[in-house]
């Protein structure tokens, strides 16, 4: 989550698809590197959780219209 705000209302479905799978892969990582050690940020991971949701529930609105 290096952008703190996208616009994504201006994004298309597709794009937001690859958002939601990359953010995936990377909260996947993120748990798999916290079973062995301490975490740095320890909130990253509800954060990555929070954005997945953020884009989620654009791409259902743009699928309702």
């Amino acid at each position: 989550m290096a952008k703190k705000k996208e616009n994504l209302k201006e994004m298309s479905v597709a794009d937001l698809n690859k958002s939601v799978s990359a953010l995936h892969e990377e909260l996947r990582t993120i748990r798999f590197k916290a079973q062995g050690t301490k975490a740095k940020n320890v909130k990253h991971e509800a954060t990555t959780k929070k954005q997945i949701a953020r884009l989620m529930t654009e791409i259902t609105a743009k699928s309702k219209k």
